[in-house]
């Protein structure tokens, strides 16, 4: 599609600014023996800022994750020929019924299905490979996508070219569940609900 917006550039990051989308959800749901995970509360936090300056906070980058960028296309290609069907690029997807949340999938596949792509350090690649199953915690990334999109099915393709050929790519697929989406509806909802709680104390403090 010739509007497709590059993945970081500053217009791709402005459509998901202060919104919800697939990549945290897993930071979102994190939780810990005493209650909800310390990455909670610093998403929120992040989201909060985001909407309060309309800037998008600054995210982190390593070598790794640049190499991950670099890579997506090789890995999209060789996911297109393993498959054998067109990957349809698309842009933020939002959520049809929760405001200020969304997902950015790595693409469509034909009338029901997604993939998700995963450019890896080789040990992590490895560990995908030896498991043999899609792996936990890419697992609600890949519901949230489903959610957004309706549709069924989403494949994880795990790509490394520093491996054999016959071991850079891992796809496996995961079935939608509708349960589990529900539960992650809820806990977004709750989640946006105590977001906006706090904006609304922090805007009456300034304004006391």
């Amino acid at each position: 599609m010739s509007d497709l917006l590059v993945a970081g550039s500053p217009e791709w990051l402005q459509t998901r600014l202060g919104k919800v989308t697939a990549s945290r959800i897993a930071d979102l749901i994190a939780t810990t023996k005493s209650g909800w995970g310390a990455s909670r509360a610093n998403y929120m936090a992040q989201l909060i800022a985001e909407r309060l300056t309309g800037a998008v906070v600054e995210q982190y980058t390593n070598a790794a994750m640049a190499h991950g960028i670099e890579t997506e296309p090789l890995a999209r290609a060789a996911y297109q020929f393993y498959v054998d069907t067109d990957v349809l690029e698309v842009n933020f997807q939002p959520h049809p019924t929760i405001a200020d949340a969304g997902a950015s999938p790595d693409g469509l596949v034909g009338t029901d299905g997604l993939v998700e792509i995963k450019c890896p350090l080789t040990a992590t690649h490895i560990d995908t490979l030896l498991g043999g199953s899609v792996p936990h915690r890419y697992r609600a990334q890949m519901m949230w996508q489903m959610a957004c999109t309706g549709r069924k099915w989403c494949d994880i393709a795990s790509f490394d070219p520093r491996m054999p050929e016959n071991m850079r790519l891992f796809v496996r697929r995961l079935e939608r569940d509708d349960k589990e989406i529900a539960s992650l509806e809820k806990c977004v909802i709750d989640f946006l609900a105590e977001l906006q709680g706090k904006i609304d104390k922090l805007k009456a403090l300034v304004s006391a």
